[in-house]
């Protein structure tokens, strides 16, 4: 007989498709556990249920599987080698870049790529995608407002030219925001995007199966144009790059071979 949790996992594919099979399944299991517990609920088969009639439930849901934590220029020296390295060889072969922040979650991440570019060129010509399977935080992204923790990282140039303080949260200005556009996207099941000089996706990967992390890097690789390069985040290092048609560019950034 099929678990509770397995069949959790079949309803939730038929439902939203997404797959819950690839991520890793203690860490999931306890991290939703502890949600449906918290609501009063005693299984995976109560909670789906309920889940299925109560919108802001699954929306929680959504936020609790896709593990929300986020800031400005997180490990902020990887940043320093974006802009001081990274951008201007990239630069060197293309003038404009097209730039893809994966599972953006709240914002933070796609807004300090757009706010390093503005050191390259002017606001114009910054486009840059951001994606996200989970529609809540991406509302709250496009708001663009974050508490002051967020902003730890921000060098105090940044934080003085683009965003504004109001009250207790920092609000970032309008420029920035128009720079950024932001989709729903599963990584998993949709389609990607091509000839992308650079991909960022940080702190995400490390939460999937090895199969579906393999997966992921192989659609990673084929939806850059040789040259461009994928940034990861500071514990999800790619021990074969070459298996993906990668080369370590520096410590979290691979290049794609030519």
């Amino acid at each position: 007989m099929m678990n509770d949790y397995q069949e959790f996992i079949t309803k939730v594919l038929k439902k939203t498709g997404i797959d819950l099979a690839c991520y890793k399944e203690a860490q999931m299991k306890r991290r939703l556990t502890s949600l449906y517990e918290k609501k009063g609920y005693k299984s995976f088969q109560e909670f789906f249920n309920a889940m299925s009639t109560d919108r802001a439930l699954f929306d929680e849901f959504l936020d609790r599987m896709t593990i929300n934590v986020s800031e400005f220029y997180r490990n902020g020296k990887r940043w320093e080698v974006l802009e001081k390295k990274i951008i201007p060889k990239l630069l060197e072969k293309n003038k404009r870049l097209k730039v893809w922040s994966a599972a953006c979650s709240t914002g933070e991440e796609p807004y300090t790529i757009a706010m390093i570019l503005t050191k390259f060129m002017p606001l114009s010509q910054i486009q840059v995608l951001a994606t996200d399977l989970d529609e809540t935080v991406m509302e709250r992204a496009k708001k663009g407002i974050y508490p002051e923790r967020s902003l730890q990282e921000v060098p105090d140039d940044i934080k003085k030219k683009y965003f504004t303080k109001d009250g207790i949260f920092y609000k970032v200005n309008d420029e920035i925001k128009r720079t950024v556009t932001f989709k729903k996207h599963n990584l998993l099941a949709d389609s990607f995007d091509s000839n992308f000089d650079l991909i960022v996706c940080r702190n995400v990967l490390i939460y999937f199966t090895e199969d579906a992390k393999e997966l992921l890097y192989k659609k990673f690789s084929a939806a850059l144009r040789p040259g461009g390069i994928f940034f990861v985040g500071s514990t999800e290092q790619i021990f074969n790059p070459p298996a993906y048609g990668f080369e370590t560019e520096d410590t979290f950034f691979y290049r794609k071979a030519k």
